[in-house]
Formats: structure tokens, sequence, C-alpha cells
């Protein structure tokens, strides 16, 4: 037998023993997409991008400045259908760069049970390649979740179509692309957690409702980006015609729960809005995570909102209150809470308290220092824990709702005072500016900053806030007492 006749078998066995996640040298994902989903030609692709880009930068909304960028949720349809939505990456990217990707879509091909990585070196488009990160190679070391994907065999395009416009406002980052099936959604999320850092974006690619009629399509599309922005990952699962992507759509959510990200809608079309018909349309939504950094403390005659936006939270409590009675609202004021609920700039994580007053006098009180939930979310939840859970209150009674004023505070992320004695902690003290909060031990309690119109003196003021707090009332003069100050921007129902 001459070499000439052995090398082909000689190649098969050194195939054969190749393990099955390793990816073959200088092997390319390339795109099979391009030409039909999208131009493939470069130019004529990022003419269209930045037309795209252009129009959704247009869009009136405000976002959360002081939070961080996170995970983004883009269609993957053909440019003439879902790019219009799929563009507004670029309102949200334009001031955030990422060393890595993470992309994660649906399988609508093979079927896998769990996930897959392509087992390559980098993916290829139009407007160049892309290095994949190594964590894609860790990943196929878990067989038992992650399959590999092998070039010959990826007709997946639901990775393929984001990518040219992550590469357009990104510029430059390595991906770790995951296909992903009908996994075990904690399973994977926990399998991709170490890899999530404030240098990487999670990218969730995924279509909504599939070929129903235009009416019944924004129906159900509304369900389901109502579920996303409640990170409400069970009910995108269970319903199963919500999204082809509800198990990375699942993923994210899970991540999003763990991480406290917050999810702003940034836009939703259908086909019947862009290049097709009415009566199979296709859904398109695009939402940005965001978290990361607290808002900074206020500074003084510096507002955390616009008092149009206040007046709203006030709205939204008492409407949440009105519901809680089981009171019907009217239509003017249905559409102002779920305005409110899906109002960018009210999904900001943030403090709020809730204060309900009858003819002056405190009637119950109770909110969240931290800035764990947004803050429509706070404002609602809060307005139920004060009228029926302060412990030095009865619950409120359905003929007091008329009769109560609710006034609801906007807070600063508390920052601690630093103090070196007794004097000190006086001296540094703002009346009627700082909400203060005191910690000992176990024991601890806040006054809002309003409280300073009954006690004005800094002395009693504090006795008080120690009391309340189950220490003796000249606590804050001696023993180690940590002390915290945040600022607030509170708004009132018009007399």
């Amino acid at each position: 037998m001459t070499l000439k006749s052995i090398l082909p078998v000689v190649m098969v066995i050194m195939l054969t023993l190749l393990p099955c996640g390793t990816a073959f040298a200088d092997s390319v994902r390339r795109p099979v997409r391009a030409g039909s989903f999208y131009p493939a030609d470069p130019r004529e692709l990022s003419d269209l991008i930045d037309r795209l880009g252009q129009s959704a930068r247009s869009a009136q909304q405000e976002l959360p400045e002081k939070q961080s960028l996170r995970a983004l949720i883009l269609p993957h349809a053909g440019y003439p259908y879902s790019g219009p939505t799929a563009a507004h990456a670029a309102r949200v990217l334009s001031e955030h760069q990422f060393k890595t990707v993470l992309l994660m879509g649906p399988d609508h091909f093979v079927g896998f049970p769990s996930a897959a990585v392509p087992a390559v070196e980098a993916f290829q488009t139009p407007l160049g390649r892309i290095s994949l990160h190594p964590a894609s190679a860790d990943l196929l070391k878990q067989p038992e979740l992650f399959a590999p994907l092998r070039p010959a065999d990826d007709r997946e395009h639901s990775l393929e179509v984001v990518l040219p416009f992550l590469q357009t406002y990104l510029k430059s980052f390595q991906l770790i692309p995951v296909v992903v099936g009908r996994p075990d959604i904690d399973r994977l999320c926990a399998a991709l957690l170490p890899w999530i850092d404030p240098h990487t974006l999670v990218v969730v690619s995924s279509d909504l409702s599939h070929f129903l009629s235009y009416a019944d399509a924004q129906a159900k599309d509304r369900k389901t980006i109502e579920a996303i922005l409640a990170r409400d990952r069970r009910a995108l699962v269970q319903d199963g015609q919500s999204a082809c992507g509800a198990y990375p759509l699942a993923i994210l959510l899970a991540m999003a729960e763990r991480f406290g990200w917050r999810p702003v809608l940034l836009n939703y079309l259908n086909s019947g809005d862009t290049a097709g018909d009415r009566s199979r349309v296709v859904g398109y939504a695009a939402i940005a995570f965001y978290g990361g950094p607290p808002i900074p403390a206020m500074k003084e005659n510096r507002q955390l909102l616009a008092p149009d936006k206040g007046q709203v939270l006030v709205k939204l409590a008492r409407s949440t209150l009105m519901e809680k009675f089981g009171l019907a609202l009217t239509p003017a004021e249905t559409e102002q809470v779920r305005s409110a609920l899906s109002d960018a700039s009210l999904q900001t994580p943030c403090g709020t308290f809730v204060t309900l007053k009858h003819h002056g006098r405190l009637r119950g009180c109770i909110g969240s220092l931290s800035a764990s939930d947004p803050l429509a979310e706070g404002v609602r939840r809060n307005a139920i824990n004060a009228a029926f859970h302060d412990p030095r209150f009865s619950p409120l009674t359905e003929p007091e709702l008329s009769q109560i004023e609710i006034e609801v505070s906007v807070l600063t992320e508390p920052q601690p005072l630093a103090f070196s004695d007794p004097e000190d902690l006086l001296r540094k003290l703002r009346p009627k500016v700082d909400g203060v909060i005191i910690r000992q031990g176990y024991a601890s309690a806040t006054f809002l900053p309003q409280v300073w119109d009954q006690l004005p003196q800094k002395e009693a003021f504090l006795g008080q806030l120690c009391l309340k707090a189950g220490l003796p009332r000249d606590a804050w003069k001696r023993g180690k007492l940590e002390v915290s100050t945040y600022q607030v921007q509170y708004f009132e129902e018009p007399k």
C-alpha cells in the first residue's frame, strides 16, 4: 500500500480521534443568510445599517443615564422586516464598549436537547471577522450541556443576522455564540454566569409571535413584552408561542433576576408595520437591560426626576390602592398605570417611600432605602405596604381612601457620613436636606428629610431616631453609631 493510498484513511482516523469540543484550525463560520436576509455587499450593508440607525436615534425616549447597559434583546428576521427594530441597538450602544458579547439565539433546525456552541475559531460576516472568546471552547468541556455545532451543519441564522449591527456599533469584540434548544434553564444559566462581567454584553436574538393577524399579534406580543419587563421567565416558556427565542430569553431573565438588571422597552413593531401584509405577521422587539453603579448623591437644587414624572408616580400609587380595593379605574387612569410601568424614566432602580396622611396626620409610611426596584414597581409595592402593613396603624379601609393624601419620595443612594464625635455629627447634618439612617448592631432606623419639619432641632431629631431604632435616646452621643445620609425629591397630590 502506497503512502498516497493510505493518507485518506489516516485523515479519517485523526478526525475521529479529535475531542468533540475541539475547534478545527482556522475554522470559520461563514454567513449563510448574506444576500437574502441582509445585503452581502459590505458597503451596501453598512449604508443600510447607518440609515436604520439614524431613524432609530430619532426616537423620543429617555433612557437610564446613570445605569450601565448589561443586555439587549434584538430580532433576527430579514432586515426589511426586523431591521428598523434591531437598529435601536444604535441608541444604547453608542455610549458603551464591550470586550465580549455573549450571544444566545434559538435553535430553529436541529433540535438540541440543551444548547450548542459553534466549533469554530471565528464568525465571518460581510463586515469582517469576529474571533471567538476562549469561553466558547471551555463551554464545550461540558458535553451534557453544550454540543459542538460544526460549520457544515450550521444553518442557524438567529446568531448571524444580529452580528452586523453589533459590529457596526461595538467595532471590536470577542464572541461567545450559544444556540439554545430546550435546556434546563437554571443549569444553563449557571454554566454561563462565570463569563458575565462588566465588560461583557449579553445579547439574545429572538422574534416574537409568528404568523398571526396584525391585531392578534399585537395583543400576543403585548403580553410577551409585559412578561419580559416583569422578568417572568416562566410565562415565556409555558406559553410556547410567545417567542421563537423563549428559552434564551428565559435564561437572560434568570440572569437579570440574579444581577438586578432592569429591562426597558426600546421599540416594538411587527412585519405588518415594516414590509409585509397584515394577514400573517411576525413581531419584533428591542429591549435593553440596565444595572450597575447606583445613582450618586443628589446635590442641592438638583432634581432626580422631572416634576411631571413625579406626579405620574403619585397617581400610580393611588391607582394601585384603588385596584387593591377592587375599585374600577377610568380609561384615563388605566392608561396612566400602563404608561408608568413602561416609561423608561421610571424604570431606573431607586429607593422610594410612600406616605399616607389623613387630614394632615400620618396614616402610614413604608419604603425601601436601596435601589433594588424600578421606580414604578417600588411605588406600587410601597403604596400597598403603607396602606396595609405599617405596624403602627390598622389597615386602611375603603371609605378612608378618598380622604387620604398621598406623598411619594424618591431617594438617592445612601452614603456613609464620617464624623469624629457627637459635635462633629451635629455640624455635618443638614436639616431639611438630609434623610438620616442610623445603625448599631442589629438596630436601625431612618427619618426622611420631611421629618425635620416636626423635629427641627438636631439633638431632638437624633434622639427620636434612636428611639425609633429601639436604642436609648442618647445613643447618638455614646457608643459606636453608624450614620448614613441621603437626599429626597418628594411629590404630593394637588390640593
